[in-house]
């Protein structure tokens, strides 16, 4: 078990901001010198990006590598996806809550000149079909098992293949569910900012408990819940909202909140969030990865204020993680907040375990 204890920093003039590399003992990894083993290495972020691009293609995106947008049937259901490249190791990028797959249009293009990418709209989510759980009699049909057998037969019908997923926030215990679920499929996860999910029951005092049933109760079974989402559904809260997670608030575009906004205004969109933010339930991410057998590379934004890196680091501690990585001044959506610092640690990853994947003898 790897411990959060001993590191070695180097020292930085104070005008300069480090990233931390943690590099946990595993003679499956051997990422390239941008990571030192059994150790923290602290770098100046301006050599580190230097460093970065030195390890990675091309960061600028070209129309040959543009995503091409998708419908796979999936159970009966509409399923948006979007893909791009023709070669390489096959990736599968998993968004985070109220997103789509359009919040990885930075980092598609560029990782389709050496892979197979695929980005997935979770059902309910994005422009994927968002059925009334009420309407087809099941109450507990947005849930992390239902994401993650949607993500494993994505794997099977589309990919045809097993993939490595790429996945933030709530999608990352999406990925790490599909993981424990059909470990067949998965060959890695790169998780970043993954939702620590401090609403679940089981986070909350026995007391509270009670409290917290009646008011989901009150958002799912009476007009409040319509009215709260009404609310939420407009420009300036989601780029409120948005300003709030991104660090650089520059990176709030109009492209960007409409790319939130408009599927949250499509039939059944309000009915999806209020399930979720009703769903306290479901696997934690500190359940599921003890029991996750693949390589794990975490990566948090240092600036995230919805799951501060300070209770993340604590997932550092499991075998199975091979790397936390802290990404310096980012919030909670390095993918498209980060995508220069956030597309070359994807590629050292895949390229290292993809290698050593070709190299096993068959059994």
């Amino acid at each position: 078990m790897a411990l959060l204890s001993s590191f070695t920093t180097v020292t930085l003039p104070r005008t300069q901001t480090p990233l931390f590399y943690r590099k946990y003992p595993s003679p499956k990894l051997k990422l390239p010198h941008l990571f030192q083993s059994n150790r923290i290495v602290a770098f100046s972020a301006s050599k580190l990006n230097d460093q970065i691009a030195s390890k990675s293609t091309n960061q600028i995106p070209d129309l040959q590598h543009e995503p091409q947008t998708r419908t796979w049937n999936w159970r009966g259901y509409s399923i948006r996806y979007q893909c791009a490249g023709n070669d390489g190791p096959a990736l599968v990028l998993v968004h985070g809550f109220g997103a789509n797959s359009n919040h990885w249009r930075k980092n598609i293009p560029v990782l389709a000149k050496s892979h197979r990418v695929y980005a997935i709209d979770l059902i309910g989510y994005g422009y994927s079909d968002k059925p009334n759980p009420r309407q087809i009699g099941d109450d507990s049909f947005y849930t992390f098992d239902t994401w993650a057998a949607q993500l494993n037969d994505f794997c099977l019908d589309v990919v045809k293949d097993k993939a490595f997923f790429v996945c933030n926030s709530i999608g990352g215990v999406v990925g790490l569910q599909a993981a424990v679920v059909a470990p067949q499929m998965c060959r890695g996860i790169i998780v970043l900012n993954v939702s620590l999910r401090m609403l679940h029951i089981k986070k909350q005092p026995w007391y509270a408990k009670p409290f917290i049933r009646s008011f989901q109760r009150l958002l799912r079974d009476t007009a409040v819940g319509k009215f709260f989402f009404k609310a939420v559904a407009t420009k300036e809260s989601v780029r409120n909202i948005l300003c709030q997670c991104y660090h650089d608030t520059s990176m709030v575009t109009d492209e960007l909140v409409e790319i939130i906004l408009n599927p949250g205004l499509e039939p059944g969109a309000a009915e999806v969030f209020l399930e979720f933010i009703c769903y306290s339930g479901g696997p934690l991410p500190e359940e599921l990865l003890p029991q996750v057998t693949c390589p794990v590379l975490i990566a948090w934004g240092d600036k995230d204020p919805w799951e501060p890196i300070e209770l993340g680091r604590n997932y550092g501690k499991f075998d199975s993680v091979e790397d936390f990585v802290v990404l310096p001044n980012v919030g909670h959506c390095p993918q498209d907040e980060a995508p220069h610092l956030v597309n070359p640690l994807v590629e050292s990853f895949v390229a290292c375990h993809a290698k050593s994947y070709v190299e096993q003898p068959s059994s």
